[in-house]
């Protein structure tokens, strides 16, 4: 018991790693560079991003999953750890138990965005439009799975669309296809859709959250614009390898959560579009149990395949 406390004091005794299991410039590497460089302040040694895309999330968290569990290799994990736990059936690691939790970061919101070429301009428009030519929009995605997917997926389910799914290797790559007009509309993260959406170069129809977006006030929430009962938000929270050690738990508990709460750090998530919200350990595994769970429900309901 004293070697535990003794490690943890001197922990980190050098650089730790934390996987982004996305490309650079998403939402998931946004925060896992601001966290990160905070907590660089905070100890004598960095936290370094290592951006890991691919599989929807599953190649980075497979990384961490067979990592040794000596806290110096974490995961920013999100809704796709959860929605991957069944989207795919034959991954090498089980997310119910390959991980010992940290803290929730907190959740952000998606926009429902599409090319100014695109004949609608609210969103009762557009399930007009997918309905009179069904299999005739596409909407690009972060790969199977990931949040920009599900958006999608429920969006139509609830209003009986049908429309192409055409997945890239994570949100950035997804926005740039509808920026090309490559695909017709996206189910995009404030942090990639902001910019473009105030240039004209996207045309926002509504936002995923139960309320509106503290970056886009003038922007409805799709349920009041058409669509009720819509909500389906993006969360963000650090993970590490199952079996790392309490104490070293307890101290990136801690450190993350005074990194989250500084001012900086949570000026700059919300002006993002990502709001603060951390928790303990504890609480954070059962958040995240619960996500499988209702991911899982999700999935089978859309019968859908990675």
């Amino acid at each position: 018991m004293a070697a535990a406390c003794a490690s943890a004091q001197d922990y980190p005794a050098r650089p730790v790693r934390l996987v982004a299991p996305f490309p650079a410039g998403g939402s998931n590497d946004l925060v896992s560079r601001t966290i990160a460089q905070k907590l660089g302040e905070r100890w004598p040694h960095q936290m370094i991003v290592d951006n890991r895309p691919g599989a929807g999330g599953n190649l980075g968290a497979e990384i961490v999953a067979h990592a040794t569990a000596d806290g110096y290799t974490l995961l920013m994990g999100s809704s796709s750890l959860a929605v991957n736990a069944t989207l795919y059936p034959k991954l090498s690691f089980n997310a119910r138990t390959a991980f010992t939790a940290i803290t929730l970061i907190g959740s952000s919101v998606h926009v429902l965005c599409v090319n100014p070429t695109v004949p609608a301009q609210t969103v009762k428009e557009l399930i007009e439009l997918a309905k009179a030519k069904p299999g005739q929009l596409n909407y690009a995605s972060g790969g199977a799975g990931s949040p920009l997917h599900m958006n999608a997926e429920l969006f139509s389910i609830m209003t009986g669309t049908r429309m192409v799914h055409v997945p890239y290797k994570g949100g950035p790559p997804a926005v740039a296809a509808v920026l090309a007009n490559e695909a017709q509309l996206v189910f995009g993260s404030t942090t990639t859709v902001v910019p473009p959406i105030r240039s004209g170069r996207l045309r926002a129809l509504g936002v995923s959250s139960a309320k509106r977006s503290r970056v886009l006030p003038e922007v409805p929430t799709i349920a009041e614009a058409g669509v009720p009962g819509y909500e389906l938000v993006n969360w963000y929270g650090i993970v590490a390898p199952a079996g790392t050690a309490a104490a070293i738990v307890s101290r990136l508990n801690s450190d993350i959560i005074a990194a989250v709460n500084a001012p900086e750090t949570s000026e700059r998530m919300t002006a993002a579009g990502v709001e603060p919200n951390t928790s303990t350990a504890a609480e954070f595994a059962d958040y995240l149990r619960g996500e499988i769970s209702k991911s899982a429900e999700l999935v089978k309901a859309t019968g859908l395949k990675p």
